[in-house]
């Protein structure tokens, strides 16, 4: 049987869909038939985000979310099904990067990110199985988890934790989602060329005492197989892969795209 990649009739929530992988998941999406929820701390840059989808003839609404808040996290939730239906995949992705080396790493930017990363990944699956457990109609949820969810890095502390944890919140719910239809994945971007990787570089740079270009060449891409980013569109891709897979065939999985920077 040939596998169709489209989400026709289907409704998706993203997260950190104002930019970067988030907003191309979004617009892969809405391509491929789903209704999409646009959800961001940043209300204007969600709005824009929607606003190019709708004009370009597909299905989606902007609202405000921040995924460290259970009350927010609800409400939006809300919004998108009460504007598109119950949701058939949660795409978990917004992030931040805090760089600093743990004995200087302040406790509060420590507690952000795992809020940010972990806290969120919870809040919105939460929220998501509320209306994909009824009836066991099922849902795809996908964590943007990264290479440091399996490999460490140094000044990333955080960072890492949250997402090595994301893979064993991925994993309970393939394990308790299962019987109510639920699917669950965790995609492991390498290095995406987004404004949260450029934001690293120059403080890599500072933190390492090594050059920008360095920081590029040696310690993002130095362990790929041809020195490449990893592209938003080769995650959006693989993310409507995943959740246009009719099975639960690969149920629980992280999926690396990294340039062959790891392999699992």
């Amino acid at each position: 049987m040939t596998m169709k990649l489209n989400l026709e009739n289907k409704t998706a929530l993203v997260t950190g869909a104002a930019s970067g992988i988030g907003k191309e998941i979004a617009e892969t999406f809405a391509t491929a038939g789903a209704s999409v929820g646009i959800c961001d701390l940043n209300i204007e840059g969600a709005k824009a985000t929607a606003d190019s989808i709708v004009a370009s003839g597909g299905k989606a609404v902007a609202v405000a979310m921040d995924v460290t808040s259970e009350e927010s996290v609800n409400a939006a939730t809300d919004q998108v099904t009460d504007a598109f239906g119950p949701l058939d995949i949660l795409i978990s992705n917004a992030g931040i990067q805090i760089v600093n080396p743990i004995q200087d790493y302040d406790f509060g930017d420590w507690k952000k990110m795992i809020a940010i990363h972990l806290d969120g990944g919870f809040l919105t699956t939460k929220a998501a199985l509320r209306t994909m457990y009824p009836g066991d109609r099922g849902g795809v949820i996908i964590y943007m988890g990264s290479v440091h969810s399996h490999e460490a890095s140094p000044l990333k502390s955080a960072y890492v934790a949250a997402k090595h944890g994301l893979l064993g919140l991925a994993r309970v719910v393939a394990k308790e989602g299962g019987s109510h239809n639920v699917r669950s994945h965790v995609i492991c971007p390498g290095f995406v060329r987004t404004p949260l990787v450029d934001k690293q570089i120059p403080e890599q740079a500072k933190e390492l005492g090594i050059s920008e270009e360095k920081v590029i060449k040696e310690v993002m891409l130095g362990e790929t197989v041809d020195g490449e980013f990893t592209t938003t569109a080769d995650i959006a891709n693989l993310a409507l892969f995943l959740s246009a897979f009719p099975t639960a065939a690969l149920t629980g999985q992280s999926i690396v795209a990294s340039h062959g920077w790891y392999m699992n």
